[in-house]
């Protein structure tokens, strides 16, 4: 079992209302509960951006590496405008 530490933490008023009111309305047997909980869902959110923008950093350095070798096309913005409103041309429709 991992060791427990005790932390002393300030909120704003209306977070601490908010965290009183799901132990007081049965969600949570305490507020430790209610804090463990939100911080497992901040790692997981955290872990999620560091991928994506790892991906993304992989992305761009693909870019890069497409550009040193010579692998690009001109920048044609009406092409895509014509493109974009090709792909959201059926949403348009089914509103």
């Amino acid at each position: 079992m991992s060791t427990i530490e005790r932390m002393t933490i300030t909120m704003p008023a209306d977070m601490a209302a908010a965290v009183k009111g799901a132990v007081e309305g049965g969600d949570y047997a305490s507020t430790s509960e209610v804090i463990r909980e939100a911080l497992r869902d901040w790692k997981s959110k955290r872990a999620i951006q560091f991928h994506e923008l790892e991906a993304l950093k992989a992305d761009i350095d693909k870019g890069f590496a497409d550009v040193a070798a010579g692998r690009v096309k001109d920048f044609d913005a009406d092409r895509i405008v014509e493109r974009g409103r090709k792909l959201l041309a059926p949403r348009s429709h089914s509103a």
